[in-house]
């Protein structure tokens, strides 16, 4: 499987001052950060890649840190990255691996995922903090995909 993870809580856009590069998560973002590490965590995590973005950096932290596996800052993962770039990654990084990226990318990796015929369970959905357990076919495209929402935060 290959998780795709949209990066946690990191509250409005229009309420941060500084280079949206630089948008942290939120306490709610960085107790999410945490429980998704815990869902993934057991799931086989060999590699985890993520924008350069502050708020997907700091979402995938704390999953680094339980598996032991290195983050690996990727560009093409960055918001409004072409899709080409995100789909040579999807089929190059194998089984095991962790992407997070931005809800840009994601709903165009998904929307591209299901014109050419990928089951995803739940439909085009993509909330911050969740993520999609892909499952690659036989001919090594994706065959469907399995949506896993955000974790409950209270």
């Amino acid at each position: 499987m290959i998780h795709v993870f949209r990066h946690a809580h990191a509250g409005r856009r229009a309420d941060w001052d500084g280079d949206d590069v630089d948008r942290p998560l939120s306490a709610r973002g960085r107790a999410e950060a945490e429980a998704i590490a815990g869902r993934l965590a057991p799931l086989g995590v060999r590699r985890i890649l993520t924008s350069p973005y502050l708020r997907c950096v700091q979402s995938v932290e704390p999953l680094a840190g339980a598996v032991g596996v290195p983050v690996e800052v990727e560009r093409a993962l960055a918001e409004e990255a072409p899709g080409h770039l995100v789909d040579a990654l999807l089929a190059g990084v194998g089984p095991g691996a962790v992407l997070c990226s931005h809800g840009d990318v994601i709903s165009g990796l998904l929307g591209r995922l299901a014109a050419g015929g990928t089951d995803l369970d739940a439909g085009l959905v993509w909330e911050k903090g969740s993520v999609w357990h892909l499952e690659p076919g036989a001919s090594g495209r994706v065959a469907s995909g399995a949506y896993d929402p955000p974790p409950v935060i209270a």
